[in-house]
């Protein structure tokens, strides 16, 4: 049976995803392109514009956590610290270095926070849910931010895959 339209669509999107999870993932924020991705993903630029609309469209959705179960939840957060660990967009790092001093810096901090946690927790069963989901994005924050804006001597050259291998019982016991 050949595919639908929206079949096709859907998998070429989900393409795209997958070389921009890598391309952020290995090279972060700044050195990945568009056109890296799209050659990755086997598609012309265009397409990945098409349906990103931009560079920061790819990243959010590369980044972002659908709500799922929760051993596939950890092991898609515990893969996103590759992009959290390298380079994050000027943005982002402008927001982390001022939510803790300016009142609009911290609004859209505590949103996007709270987005995230609502997400996780649609993942995690029981009545602690949220407060689980919090703990989570929290713990991801301190690791980000001990990384990219504290340059801790303990982070600095650890690989992105023993940061998760060491925190992968942490966060299922919370999920």
């Amino acid at each position: 049976m050949t595919p639908t339209r929206a079949e096709r669509r859907a998998r070429t999107e989900q393409r795209i995803l997958e070389a921009a999870r890598a391309s952020f993932a290995e090279k972060g924020f700044e050195r990945t392109t568009i056109r890296a991705v799209a050659t990755a993903a086997g598609v012309d630029p265009a397409l990945v514009m098409q349906h990103f609309g931009s560079k920061q469209g790819l990243f959010e959705r590369a980044v972002h956590v659908e709500p799922e179960d929760a051993g596939r939840l950890v092991d898609d957060l515990l893969g996103s610290l590759g992009v959290k660990l390298g380079e994050l967009p000027q943005s982002s790092l402008a927001t982390m270095r001022s939510m803790l001093t300016h009142p609009e810096a911290a609004a859209s901090a505590r949103a996007t926070f709270s987005r995230q946690i609502e997400q996780i927790s649609a993942a995690i069963e029981g009545r602690d849910a949220r407060l689980k989901a919090a703990l989570i994005t929290l713990i991801l924050l301190g690791v980000t931010i001990g990384h990219q804006l504290l340059d801790l001597d303990e982070l600095r050259d650890v690989p992105a895959e023993e940061v998760a291998r060491l925190l992968r019982p942490a966060l299922h016991a919370l999920t």
